[in-house]
């Protein structure tokens, strides 16, 4: 686990503030961390328990002491992190938090307080929620939680109140692309996944990682084809697909997403520089004619609901069957 501010990219104002409560020993003990996936935030909840637990006080973990080689290694006992269980769907149940619960309450082992992490928050169901609640409202000990989440409109208001809120924006482009490139990734390869990954640096590197590249363009080819897909075209082009794992078709359905919203954007301004696909700028302006604005809003709305399906326990080949007709008929 790497545990030093200088190692996370982006997000200065949220980590000056976080550094100085630290400091001057005002850090509430119930936080949340809210932003878009990918962003950084589970890093930024990993460094401040480290900077909590340092035995070096301060708003820096040292990185030297018996606290901080432990986290280092994932062995550090006060130290506690909850991740969503499951296969289609991923939650956090009321046993999970029960276990939370009880390791809050128990007196710390090598440092002077425990901290509690709760990644993807938003997965916890009504009852773990509830549990959770109690603990917020009356802490045991001297712990800290700090929950991490992407939707934070899908918690409770009660858990809310109860927490000091930390926003988390997208890192911008530029800065995403150099630290990209610091990857080792070919500068071009690196401005385009910058531009498609929404400021979000773990989507960026998936993007990579997964040929996220070679599905947005697979995706700005259906669109160029759409009008010319047979039947038979359709029934070929769900069998070929339904061989994608699920996390690759998701990511399919992100791009057809994007690509239409930035057919959108060029209705508006055929010039403007928010398009997501910007190496397509030329290919897409082709496509405005085939595209008028009530037939974009149509496919949104299919591919949102073609997505959302896409995550429960579908049969994945009769979806996507059945997304191909019906984009013929939009």
């Amino acid at each position: 686990m790497d545990i030093s501010w200088q190692s996370i990219l982006g997000h200065e104002k949220p980590i000056t503030r976080l550094r100085t409560l630290l400091a001057e020993n005002r850090l509430p003990h119930a936080l949340l961390f809210a932003g878009p996936d990918g962003v950084g935030k589970l890093r930024v909840a990993r460094t401040l328990a480290a900077a909590i637990l340092c035995e070096n006080a301060g708003e820096r973990p040292c990185g030297k002491c018996p606290q901080c080689r432990a986290l280092q290694q994932d062995t550090h006992p006060d130290y506690y992190e909850l991740h969503p269980e499951g296969k289609a769907i991923k939650t956090i149940k009321i046993d999970a938090i029960r276990q939370v619960q009880t390791e809050a309450a128990r007196l710390p082992l090598l440092a002077k307080k425990r901290v509690v992490v709760i990644d993807d928050a938003e997965a916890m169901n009504e009852a773990a929620e509830n549990s959770l609640l109690k603990t917020l409202e009356e802490p045991t000990g001297a712990v800290h939680f700090i929950l991490v989440t992407r939707a934070k409109s899908s918690l409770l208001d009660t858990i809310l109140s109860r927490c000091m809120h930390v926003g988390f924006g997208s890192i911008p482009e530029a800065e995403l692309a150099r630290a990209l490139m610091q990857r080792g990734i070919p500068e071009g390869a690196a401005a385009e996944l910058a531009a498609l990954s929404d400021g979000s640096f773990g989507r960026a590197l998936a993007l990579y990682e997964n040929d996220g590249l070679k599905l947005r363009d697979d995706a700005a080819k259906f669109l160029r084809e759409r009008a010319g897909l047979s039947v038979q075209d359709v029934f070929a082009r769900g069998a070929s697909m339904e061989k994608l794992p699920r996390e690759q078709l998701t990511e399919w359905f992100l791009y057809l997403g994007m690509l239409l919203r930035d057919l959108l954007v060029l209705y508006e301004d055929g010039a403007s520089p928010l398009l997501y696909h910007k190496d397509l700028r030329a290919d897409l302006a082709a496509l405005l004619a085939e595209y008028p604005e009530s037939r974009i809003a149509a496919l949104l709305a299919l591919v949102r609901e073609t997505d959302r399906r896409l995550q429960s326990n579908v049969n994945q080949r009769l979806l996507l069957e059945g997304f191909f007709l019906r984009a013929m008929e939009s």
